[in-house]
């Protein structure tokens, strides 16, 4: 079963580019997106028939926003984590499978000031709980931009970071939360080094010399560990300033 994610930065803008020529390429079974900032009736027109299509949009229109394409129907699609203060910008969206719970998330930002650290740090404690609570019924797929950048591996200019948003302790320190809960970071199973990133600034260049960050990701129940075959970074998909990420499940 092939997972992918992808933040297109607006759909409505990457459908105009590649989008459609994407999914007939890569072909995945499911594909999770995020900051997709539109409706379901923006783009339901020209939508492809082999794929039924979820929407959690923002209350504030053309902001954030997640959607899940997938071949297989859900048993339940659920667009909210049930914690008031977070379920109005349109950033997680569940889908379960008979297999596992898939959760589409686009965390948020704590902005280049950081005045939204606090706030971040609320969202990562709460979003821990609801994965866990989820994970006692079925393992959990989590995926989406997580708007973290793990360790200085997974950005090209750690030191010149240290303190900018994306790479705080703080934020750090939430995404080790994950894995001290028994999650995997399914790129680094398999992935070791640098120079492996997702996204990058939109000037100075930075994608062609590629000066990047590694914020998006698919995580696991450790119990999936042994149905993982690859984890992969098309960084060669363009239309948006991230590229797509995946993972491809054994069946069972």
């Amino acid at each position: 079963m092939k997972l992918v994610s992808w933040n297109v930065n607006g759909l409505r803008s990457v459908i105009r580019k590649n989008f459609l020529e994407f999914l007939n390429a890569e072909k995945p079974d499911v594909l999770c997106l995020q900051e997709i900032k539109c409706l379901p009736e923006d783009v339901q027109a020209v939508w492809p028939s082999a794929y039924e299509m979820f929407f959690n949009s923002a209350i504030k229109k053309g902001f954030s926003g997640t959607a899940i394409l997938t071949r297989k129907t859900p048993l339940r699609v659920i667009p909210h984590i049930g914690v008031s203060e977070h379920d109005k910008e349109g950033r997680v969206l569940l889908a379960e499978f008979d297999e596992f719970n898939l959760v589409n998330v686009y965390v948020p930002n704590s902005k280049r000031d950081l005045s939204r650290l606090a706030y971040r740090q609320r969202w990562d404690r709460d979003f821990l709980m609801y994965l866990k609570r989820l994970e006692r019924k079925k393992p959990v797929v989590f995926c989406g931009d997580l708007n973290v950048a793990h360790t200085e591996l997974d950005l090209a200019n750690p030191k010149g970071n240290a303190r900018s948003h994306g790479f705080t302790i703080e934020e750090r320190t939430g995404f080790e939360a994950f894995l001290k809960a028994g999650f995997l970071d399914t790129f680094r199973e398999l992935h070791e080094g640098k120079g492996h990133y997702t996204w990058w600034s939109p000037i100075s260049d930075a994608r062609a010399r590629n000066v990047g960050w590694r914020i998006d990701y698919f995580l696991v129940s450790a119990s999936l560990r042994p149905r993982l075959k690859k984890g992969f970074i098309r960084n060669g998909v363009f239309g948006s300033d991230h590229c797509p990420v995946g993972i491809e499940l054994q069946a069972r």
